[in-house]
């Protein structure tokens, strides 16, 4: 049988009405969401279903949305499938719901810990100080001296994403994103495209924020996963128990490697891909790394049911 890999969206795929369809059909599914408001007391099923999307697309409700989601996507495709894949990997929030798959993590404490880490987000910085964007037609090393010759004295600017070849996404010091922005045509930047993300994921404005959420990591507990699941902090590792807080900690300060992440997966062996997320992010991502690649996802029921059948023997 094909080697396939299990891969998760995260913050950004996020849309009104998304698992309506699931909701209505599947006990299973509605089950995740029954959860998330017993743990956190916030009503996500309808969030996601109704809207209003200014609500959804905050901080603290997007990373809870995103990975309810993807929880009870999978529980649905694991049921009907039923068999492991060779490894996973989840693009920063979908980490989480990559360890979930995996086993790593029980149902509730990912959304335990997902619920912080969005309350650590949000609070880190007022709102406006911090901002992102996709920078396209440069690779990393030249957009990280872009940066370097872009950022105001006193802020900070890094890479937040290397997603694909000539795909990078920044974030940093609100004005200091707009300055790169302002002088994107002089620099060579085929687009930029600021992000609808306040936050500055994956930034050094984050350091204090990772140093609270590294406590609320001991307050949640860690298993073996099942099967490989890469850390985008580095994907030349597994996670593991014992080292698994300390990926995740770094991971809300440093880049999200996926490029490394799909090169690592396709390394090992993987020919084919299954992204699970409300919308389709990942597989572009992975097509521009390598053209090769089957590339399968799941949104909806008609699409759970036509990539079940094509991983079938």
């Amino acid at each position: 049988m094909e080697k396939w890999a299990l891969v998760f969206p995260g913050q950004g795929s996020q849309f009104v009405g998304m698992g309506d369809d699931f909701y209505r059909e599947y006990d299973a599914f509605r089950e995740v969401f029954s959860l998330v408001r017993e743990i956190t007391g916030l009503d996500m099923a309808r969030l996601c279903r109704e809207g209003p999307r200014e609500e959804l697309d905050q901080t603290v409700h997007t990373q809870l949305a995103v990975l309810a989601f993807e929880m009870g996507v999978y529980d649905l495709f694991r049921k009907d499938f039923g068999t492991d894949p060779q490894a996973a990997a989840g693009h920063s929030l979908g980490e989480y719901s990559a360890l979930y798959a995996a086993g790593a993590l029980s149902r509730t404490d990912a959304i335990t810990i997902v619920q912080a880490r969005a309350k650590r987000h949000q609070e880190a910085l007022p709102p406006g100080g911090g901002a992102m964007a996709a920078v396209l037609g440069l690779d990393g090393e030249e957009t990280a001296r872009i940066c370097r010759a872009s950022v105001l004295p006193g802020e900070i600017l890094d890479l937040a994403n290397l997603n694909a070849p000539n795909q990078i996404v920044i974030s940093g010091s609100a004005r200091s994103v707009a300055n790169v922005g302002a002088q994107a045509g002089e620099k060579g930047i085929k687009k930029f495209v600021p992000l609808p993300i306040s936050v500055p994921c994956h930034s050094r404005l984050l350091d204090a924020a990772a140093e609270v959420f590294s406590t609320d990591l001991e307050c949640v507990s860690f298993h073996t996963p099942r099967f490989p699941v890469l850390p985008n902090y580095d994907p030349r590792r597994f996670h593991a128990p014992e080292i698994s807080r300390e990926l995740l900690k770094r991971q809300m300060v440093s880049p999200v490697r996926w490029q490394e992440t799909v090169e690592r997966m396709l390394s090992l062996g993987i020919t084919t891909f299954v992204e699970i997320g409300p919308r389709r992010v990942l597989s572009g991502l992975i097509k521009n790394i390598d053209r090769r690649s089957r590339l399968l996802y799941i949104g909806d029921i008609e699409t759970l049911r036509k990539t079940t059948a094509a991983l079938s023997p």
